[in-house]
């Protein structure tokens, strides 16, 4: 307990006090640090069940959450297909999860298995704190939505882990192309 209020006095700068604060309820601040993710509530909930329309959506049509395309990609998914579109993005995630945990289980040399849970482990912890940071449950760190941010650096990264991984695969079958 004493080291969390060290390092939140001594280590962290005022603007990641000022995050860990509005995430807590500490302090409000709708026009400063808390401004994207007040915004982003705002998008995701007027999305409804089904949403407003591919290219609809008024928060995100008109600006009012900066950086839609990348950090914040999860709130134009629900602003503009609402309940079901995020879900089914939701879903599409953990089947991905899924098949790529259940590749590593198959695989028999430890170094294989270890990369495939490494994969898993990266796509989830992007996946989650992505979309934790969209709907206020985590602070904005700024981690990208792995496939559906905009960004190269980002896709070019997690698809190269996957194609390593599915050429782990192949080799385990004894394909060699």
């Amino acid at each position: 307990m004493f080291s969390v209020d060290f390092v939140y006095n001594n280590v962290l700068k005022s603007h990641q006090k000022g995050r860990i604060d509005i995430l807590l309820g500490i302090s409000t601040d709708l026009r400063g640090a808390g401004y994207n993710v007040n915004q982003s509530k705002i998008a995701i909930g007027s999305g409804g069940l089904l949403g407003k329309g591919y290219l609809q959506g008024t928060q995100t049509k008109f600006n009012f959450v900066p950086e839609q395309s990348t950090d914040f990609i999860f709130c134009t998914v629900g602003e503009e297909w609402g309940f079901i579109g995020s879900f089914t993005v939701i879903l599409i995630y953990l089947v991905l999860l899924l098949r790529i945990v259940v590749l590593a289980e198959r695989q028999r040399s430890s170094f294989n298995r270890i990369y495939g849970y490494s994969v898993a482990c990266i796509l989830f912890c992007h996946f989650f704190i992505n979309i934790a940071m969209t709907i206020g449950l985590m602070p904005v760190i700024g981690i990208p939505l792995p496939f559906l941010s905009y960004g190269g650096s980002s896709l070019i990264s997690f698809t190269i882990l996957l194609f390593i991984l599915l050429k782990l695969d192949a080799n385990r079958m004894g394909i060699n192309s």
